[in-house]
């Protein structure tokens, strides 16, 4: 299996990636969000990779971080979302807007992908909020307190972890990512900041 593959980008499409390592050239279907963050032919590139396998093809898809990664299998593991339709969504949607988008039940926001009419966008929530597991091994403090404001905090700190450990990383690691933030932050800002610390591991 194929984890990643690192080497000279020698050809560009908007969602297309040729990576050439050791004289052999890999074809990889991408996102947007990683096309924009490839760089110039010529240029070096690491790509997180998953083969797909079927019948009559053989495909190679490439991710420019881990999140993007996690976040396309679980994707492709909701009934109905194949491949194509995983690209979709996360050419789209950044997978803290995806994660934040199933853990807070907004199912609208999957729509906006090419191909996901709102029936498949409600399955997409459905599946993928019963896979956000809430932290119970500590890392954040999601006791009730007395004060308004901190609940609101302590909310926003429940959805990040949550909607991180969707994403592939364990209830500890997402835990301890957010608590160093500050509470206060939205949910979205508090995934983006955690997803920086967690991919640096």
């Amino acid at each position: 299996m194929l984890y990643s593959v690192r080497g000279t980008l020698v050809h560009r499409e908007p969602q297309l990636a040729v990576v050439e390592c050791g004289g052999v050239g890999y074809q990889c279907s991408v996102t947007m969000n990683t096309a924009r963050r490839l760089p110039d032919v010529g240029g070096e590139v690491m790509l997180y990779t998953i083969l797909n396998v079927r019948e009559d093809a053989v495909d190679l898809f490439g991710f420019a971080d881990r999140a993007e990664l996690n976040c396309f299998k679980m994707l492709t593991a909701v009934n109905g979302v194949g491949p194509k339709a995983g690209l979709s969504i996360l050419s789209e949607l950044t997978p803290d807007r995806v994660a934040l988008a199933a853990a807070t039940g907004d199912h609208k926001a999957f729509t906006r992908a090419q191909g996901v009419g709102p029936k498949l966008a409600q399955r997409i929530v459905l599946e993928l909020k019963d896979k956000v597991g809430l932290p119970n091994d500590g890392g954040v403090d999601l006791s009730a307190p007395s004060a308004s404001g901190i609940v609101s905090a302590s909310r926003a700190a429940e959805e990040a972890v949550s909607a991180l450990t969707m994403l592939g990383f364990s209830a500890s690691e997402a835990s301890a990512a957010v608590s160093k933030l500050d509470g206060a932050l939205p949910v979205e800002e508090l995934i983006r900041q955690a997803l920086k610390t967690l991919g640096r591991r």
